[in-house]
């Protein structure tokens, strides 16, 4: 064989192992950080979610504490975000919100108090009604890869 047609097949194979290496890589790149996208979106998500949840019940506790149940109605929007967490939550987290709107609903059917009495639930950690939702979120959340800083709710158990 001719040695100019050795080094010129070396040369065109050269070139084409190089030109697929660059195509793996940066195929390899592109699906990472759809990946990488993709995980964020949907932690966003959860974090919408489970923010939604917290506002709502928070509302519904406070007037839970202060009135009867008066129209079912009133509820409806809740049970609209535990479905929606049963659909995109993670097992501890909706098991805690189901806990809460429990807790609502008793809370309902239970004598009305004075809303003084409520500032006191705020401070005392395990009372509060949202403290294990709040704590199953966060342990959720961080489970799927992002980290933050111990905080209370770590801390805590």
């Amino acid at each position: 064989m001719d040695p100019a047609y050795i080094s010129t097949l070396a040369a065109l194979t050269g070139s084409a192992i190089g030109a697929l290496a660059s195509f793996a890589t940066t195929w390899t790149t592109q699906a990472s950080q759809a990946r990488a996208t993709q995980r964020a979106q949907e932690r966003a998500h959860r974090e919408a979610l489970y923010g939604e949840f917290i506002r709502e019940a928070s509302r519904l506790f406070v007037d839970a504490f202060e009135h009867d149940l008066e129209d079912p109605a009133k509820l409806v929007s809740l049970y609209a975000i535990v479905s929606t967490i049963r659909l995109f939550g993670g097992p501890g987290p909706l098991r805690e919100a189901e806990k809460v709107m429990s807790q609502i609903g008793a809370t309902y059917f239970a004598p009305n108090k004075d809303v003084r009495l409520f500032a006191e639930i705020a401070p005392a950690g395990e009372l509060d009604p949202l403290f294990a939702f709040s704590a199953a979120c966060r342990a959720e959340l961080q489970s799927h890869g992002d980290r933050h800083p111990r905080s209370f709710l770590q801390t805590k158990g």
